[in-house]
């Protein structure tokens, strides 16, 4: 899904406002633009989506293996696909990312050539900001540009890494000869670093702290038990030890 939406207040959306603003503090949750309604003509067949691509690629110098796994990562090359956030069409555009790019209707986005011509146009400009690494341009076809800056290329969303999986090893079956086994590998290391944070919260959740309580021994006198009577220096010892016994 290529960027994140915005679009203009309706009148009702902007009537709401102000009534909101006279009365006391909205506590819902912000109403989400309309979604584009896919057209009432039939959708073209998939065989005419891909005889589409490669003069579509040709035109914007992307190699037509990645449009061809974008497109169907993102909706199996259905023209009229519309996600639950906005996005449109066979590279699932969104109508913010769109305007980028001089297209300033959603409902644009459901012709297939301005949908691949917008999404391959995107593309490029991701291969050129990411110096052609495959793994961060199809991470923030993904998750946006934002998300793979401000971590460092490191994005653990689920979603995304299988994304970027799936992407990049249809790219490979269509015949792509882009190195891309480091991303895959980053691919397997971040879902590493995911489930660690999980194994974290389910600990926390459900261990009993009581089981991780330990036995300890004062090594100093009881008067110098109180830490403000304990000497600081090289020759101070600490005030508890772990009795190994205990750890038995």
């Amino acid at each position: 899904m290529a960027g994140w939406s915005a679009s203009d207040e309706s009148a009702a959306a902007r009537a709401e406002t102000a009534a909101v603003e006279d009365a006391t503090p909205a506590t819902s949750a912000p109403v989400r633009p309309a979604q584009a309604a896919p057209p009432s003509q039939p959708r073209p067949s998939r065989a005419q989506v891909k005889a589409m691509i490669p003069d579509v690629a040709r035109r914007y110098g992307v190699e037509e293996s990645l449009v061809h796994a974008v497109v169907a990562a993102e909706s199996n090359y259905n023209a009229h696909a519309v996600s639950h956030a906005g996005a449109v069409g066979l590279m699932q555009v969104m109508p913010a990312t769109a305007a980028d790019y001089g297209v300033s209707s959603a409902d644009a986005l459901f012709d297939p050539e301005t949908n691949l011509r917008t999404g391959t146009r995107h593309l490029k400009r991701l291969l050129n900001k990411y110096k052609n690494d495959y793994g961060r341009v199809i991470m923030a076809y993904n998750a946006g540009e934002g998300v793979v800056d401000r971590t460092n290329s490191q994005v653990t969303y689920l979603e995304t890494l299988n994304y970027t999986e799936a992407v990049i090893n249809n790219y490979r079956r269509q015949g792509g000869t882009a190195p891309t086994q480091t991303a895959l590998k980053q691919v397997r290391a971040l879902r590493g670093v995911r489930n660690p944070g999980q194994a974290r919260r389910l600990m926390k959740k459900y261990l009993d702290p009581s089981l991780l309580s330990l036995k300890v021994k004062p090594t100093l006198d009881v008067r110098l038990l109180n830490p403000a009577l304990h000497d600081v220096g090289p020759e101070s010892r600490p005030m508890f030890e772990l009795d190994a016994r205990a750890s038995r």
